[in-house]
């Protein structure tokens, strides 16, 4: 209900707000706000938004371009194929400060070195972006979010007149892949192994300047080193917010790698018992075969059925083999077709070629899924030689 009643507000005060024609007055202020991360994956790498503040009006507005609605028809669909639209919203700086604070999350602010006619062609800008006919834009996590939108903002209101450096990524030798670890390898080792599942070997090319700026920490660091007239476009800096201390993660016995190393070892005491016994484990290769295919969909419709520009190219579908689906049942039987030998022989070179794209860093996968190419080569071993004594 609390959240029901703020976006009620939220929606009105935006529609007055932006149904006029404000002039600034000379005691107006506009910023650049960074949000640290936070705790969960969607906010790990932190929130940028802009900052309208003029005394003399007694208005103090957040220009937020993180906004989208869990209602939207088909949300998750939208979502998973690429198209959902983000919006630009206006409110109260208040009701933003509020909702980081109880976050425990710090706070930054850049206020910037702009003239009058500089700040009001800004403000006019973002309360015409803001309108209900321009404030959606589709959004992409690498390439046009709510940090990204900070310094197109600017480019396109100052024009030539702003000289943007980065000076702090000179030296830096980063892919788009090494930069999410950063952030969030520690803290969500479940949502990095997804991540890097979902996300294909075009993002472990060296990163280009574009490409580091989707991260708001970046973005505050652009602002901090650049220029407008020559001058420094940021002339002071604050803290509104220090986060007070926050508790470690600590060690995650369940991680991706430790699980998948226990589930690789049980696999591989179970495949000599098999072999022991002169058996085969039925089940055990209908849900090994079952479980890759099902992954190798995920991987292939990302990759084909979606906007999405950095599940391209994505060669986990070399292990996650989406035929390993249908051979699933096959192996139910006790029987086996002679062709499954050739089969599996495929899917040992499909694994080598995995190993090769890997050590070449044509793509970077996930350490977690070594324990899973160890046993899946294990288990297809087995299976080739129990085929090959039934012809």
């Amino acid at each position: 209900m609390k959240k029901l009643l703020f976006f009620i507000s939220l929606l009105a005060f935006s529609l007055s707000a932006l149904a006029q024609k404000i002039t600034l007055s000379d005691q107006a202020e506009i910023s650049v706000i960074t949000v640290d991360p936070g705790h969960n994956l969607y906010d790990t790498f932190g929130h940028s938004a802009f900052r309208v503040k003029d005394k003399g009006l007694r208005m103090d507005l957040a220009f937020n371009y993180g906004i989208f609605d869990y209602n939207t028809p088909n949300f998750y669909g939208k979502f998973a194929q690429g198209k959902l639209l983000y919006d630009l919203a206006a409110y109260p700086f208040s009701y933003f400060y509020r909702s980081y604070t109880e976050e425990n999350r710090t706070i930054r602010e850049q206020e910037l070195n702009l003239s009058l006619s500089e700040k009001q062609a800004f403000f006019d800008f973002l309360q015409n972006n803001a309108k209900p006919e321009n404030k959606s834009y589709l959004y992409d996590f690498f390439y046009d979010n709510c940090a990204t939108r900070l310094k197109d903002v600017a480019q396109n209101v100052l024009q030539e007149k702003v000289v943007f450096h980065t000076n702090f990524i000179e030296g830096k030798d980063e892919t788009l892949r090494s930069l999410i670890h950063q952030y969030a390898q520690k803290k969500h080792p479940w949502g990095t192994f997804g991540i890097d599942l979902a996300l294909g070997s075009i993002i472990d090319k060296k990163a280009t300047t574009k490409d580091y700026l989707f991260l708001p920490d970046n973005i505050f660091n652009t602002y901090a080193e650049s220029t407008i007239n020559g001058q420094p476009i940021v002339k002071k800096t604050n803290i509104l917010y220090k986060s007070k201390d926050k508790e470690t993660n600590g060690f995650q016995l369940f991680s991706p790698t430790a699980l998948f190393t226990l589930i690789a070892l049980l696999v591989i005491w179970i495949t000599y018992r098999d072999y022991k016994k002169q058996r085969r484990s039925k089940v055990l290769d209908f849900i090994l075969f079952f479980t890759t295919g099902l992954i190798g969909i995920v991987v292939l419709l990302l990759w084909f059925a979606t906007d999405h520009s950095a599940t391209k190219d994505n060669y986990n579908f070399l292990w996650a083999f989406l035929p390993n689906l249908f051979v699933a049942f096959i192996l139910l039987k006790k029987e086996v077709p002679s062709w499954v030998k050739k089969y599996v022989f495929l899917l040992l070179l499909l694994l080598a070629l995995t190993v090769v794209l890997w050590i070449l860093q044509f793509q970077i996968f996930a350490i977690a899924i070594i324990p899973l190419l160890i046993l899946l080569a294990v288990r297809y071993i087995f299976i080739y030689h129990v085929v090959q004594k039934q012809q």
